[in-house]
C-alpha cells in the first residue's frame, strides 16, 4: 500500500493529522487514499507487528458486505451505520440499493476527514444522509436531522456497529450505547456488529499492537467472546450467533481471523 503525497483537497476544516487516527488507518488497510504520512506509518508499524490487522479490515469489510445483503433480504430498507468511517468500495448503501432502490442508509462518524470524502461523494445521493457526530452520545446522533428526518423509528431500522465499539472503552458503558440505539427501534429491527479479538494473536503481538493505537485518539479494547456477546443484550442472535467475522454466516475452514461479528433481530 503506497500514496506518495497528500492531497489537501482531502483534508476537512478541523482534521488532525499531526496523530494517526484509526479511520484513516482503516483506509489505509484497505488500499484507500483519503489517509496521510502519520496514519500510513503508524498503520506499517502494526502490520509490522502481525499482518493479521490487515488481514482483519479486509475480513471485516466483506462480513459488512454479507450483512448488508442479509439484511436487505429479510426485508430491511432502513440503515443506521455508527461509525461508518471513509468510504471505500462496497459501502452500505451500495450493497443495499442494489436489493432495495428505496432503501435509506443515515451514515455516522466523527472523524473529519471520514465525513467530507462522505458528503462529497453523496451529494447527490437523495436516499444517504451523512452526519458528523459522536457514537457515544446516542441523543445527539438519533436527533441529528440526518437521521430524525430520514429514518423512520416506528419501522424496523437496523444499526450498524461495525469495527467500531472497540475503540469505545469499558467506563463509556459500550453496552449502554447499543442499548440506547437499541431502545428507539421498533420489534422486527436488527443490530450488527463486529469486534476486534484474539482469536490467533499472541499475547506479545496485542500487547504491542494496543501500543500503536494508544497514539490515536481512540486506544484499541481488546475484549472477550462473552464480552462481546454482552453487548447485544436484548437481541436475538440468528445464526451462528457470535462467530469469527469470516466464518459469518457460513462456518468454514479458513483461519478464524481476529474479530467476532454477529447479527441480533430485536423482538
Amino acid at each position: 500500500m503506497h500514496q506518495e503525497q497528500d492531497d489537501a483537497r482531502t483534508i476537512g476544516p478541523d482534521a488532525d493529522t499531526d496523530a494517526p487516527n484509526v479511520a484513516r488507518m482503516y483506509d489505509y488497510f484497505l488500499g484507500g487514499a483519503a489517509n496521510f504520512a502519520v496514519d500510513r506509518e503508524a498503520a506499517e508499524r502494526a502490520l509490522a507487528v502481525t499482518p493479521q490487522i490487515g488481514a482483519f479490515a479486509r475480513a471485516n469489510r466483506a462480513f459488512l458486505g454479507r450483512v448488508v445483503t442479509y439484511l436487505s433480504e429479510a426485508g430491511i430498507d432502513q440503515f443506521l451505520d455508527l461509525g461508518s468511517g471513509i468510504p471505500t468500495v462496497g459501502n452500505v448503501h451500495e450493497i443495499a440499493h442494489r436489493h432495495n432502490p428505496r432503501a435509506k442508509v443515515a451514515y455516522v462518524d466523527n472523524e473529519s476527514v471520514a465525513v467530507s470524502h462522505a458528503r462529497a461523494m453523496l451529494v447527490h445521493e437523495s436516499r444517504v444522509s451523512v452526519t458528523r457526530a459522536d457514537i457515544r452520545d446516542p441523543q445527539e446522533v438519533l436527533t441529528a436531522p440526518g437521521v430524525a428526518d430520514l429514518l423512520d423509528f416506528t419501522r424496523p431500522v437496523a444499526v450498524l456497529a461495525v469495527a467500531i465499539l472497540h475503540f469505545v472503552p469499558d467506563s463509556d458503558d459500550p453496552a449502554g450505547i447499543l442499548a440506547a440505539y437499541r431502545g428507539t427501534c421498533a420489534p422486527g429491527s436488527y443490530a450488527a456488529l463486529s469486534h476486534a479479538a484474539t482469536t490467533t494473536m499472541t499475547e506479545d503481538e496485542v500487547r504491542r499492537g494496543r501500543q500503536i493505537y494508544s497514539t490515536t485518539p481512540t486506544p484499541l479494547n481488546i475484549r472477550d467472546h462473552a464480552q462481546i456477546a454482552a453487548l447485544l443484550d436484548g437481541y436475538d442472535l440468528v445464526e451462528p450467533g457470535l462467530t469469527p467475522i469470516n466464518h459469518w454466516p457460513t462456518p468454514n475452514t479458513e483461519q478464524p481471523a481476529n474479530g467476532y461479528g454477529a447479527v441480533g433481530r430485536l423482538p
